[in-house]
């Protein structure tokens, strides 16, 4: 695939796993606008892309990820509204893409190689899985400009406890990688110089699974996490029934009771 607008550039290899890498360095790869944009085409397009099996989302320089455009979101103040307008804008199209990331069939994850602030510690707790290097941080520092956190607030608190959300919310202060893995913002460390290694592996592993398969369960995953007990083990029940009728999971059955690799139809 070709760079889209080069500011995020995009890789599908043979096995069928897409690296899109934030590529704004400069801006400390912030959410802007046309980012959000980049980032929202890239994952729907993938997301529809049978080629596709795996998403990861890396970035290029020190930065993971700023969170939004502070300078950007400033400039709109001199609007008659006072920027309402375009703060609007790109809240609403911010949280649309976390939710694509969510929604997407494809698994998503992050390789954090450096800090992650704010909307950008939300686009890591927004993957499916997400590692990080030694070196990485993690913080939701609005508080300290007088800017609480609330849309990172939504995917912290959907990943870690309300007791370690609220301290990084309430305290804006940096939490190193190891922290992070602790309390399960990121699912491990790994050194930084096998970082991208490491997570490729994890990523082929993964795309070598039936991709309907993948999407079944992930959809189930996230549905089933906003339920109570009882209609979560009755939704549960349902899509294992459906997906025990799915050609991959007779064909898995089959393979598995053969001493054979399956051969997936993604179906």
């Amino acid at each position: 695939m070709a760079d889209i607008d080069n500011i995020l550039l995009s890789h599908l290899d043979g096995t069928g796993v897409l690296r899109l890498t934030l590529n704004d360095p400069n801006r400390r790869n912030a959410l802007s606008e046309q980012m959000i944009g980049c980032l929202q085409d890239a994952i729907s397009k993938a997301s529809d892309d049978k080629a596709v099996r795996v998403i990861i989302l890396a970035a290029k320089g020190p930065a993971f990820c700023a969170g939004h455009d502070l300078k950007e979101l400033t400039a709109a103040r001199a609007a008659a509204d006072q920027g309402r307008a375009v703060f609007t804008r790109i809240m609403t199209a911010c949280s649309e893409l976390m939710q694509s990331i969510v929604n997407s069939p494809k698994p998503v994850i992050a390789e954090v190689g450096g800090v992650a602030t704010a909307a950008g510690c939300q686009l890591v707790a927004s993957c499916d899985l997400a590692m990080a290097s030694d070196a990485a941080r993690f913080c939701t520092p609005g508080v300290n400009i007088g800017l609480f956190c609330s849309t990172p607030m939504v995917a912290l608190s959907r990943n870690i406890s309300r007791k370690h959300t609220m301290e990084m919310l309430l305290t804006g202060e940096m939490v190193p990688a190891e922290k992070a893995a602790e309390i399960g913002l990121i699912n491990r460390v790994v050194a930084a110089d096998r970082l991208s290694q490491t997570i490729q592996e994890l990523a082929d592993r993964i795309a070598s699974k039936s991709s309907h398969t993948l999407a079944v369960g992930k959809k189930a995953f996230y549905t089933q996490a906003e339920m109570g007990l009882s209609q979560a083990y009755d939704y549960a029940s349902q899509v294992m029934v459906e997906n025990m009728l799915d050609q991959d999971a007779e064909e898995g059955i089959r393979a598995f009771l053969d001493k054979r690799p399956p051969a997936w139809g993604d179906g």
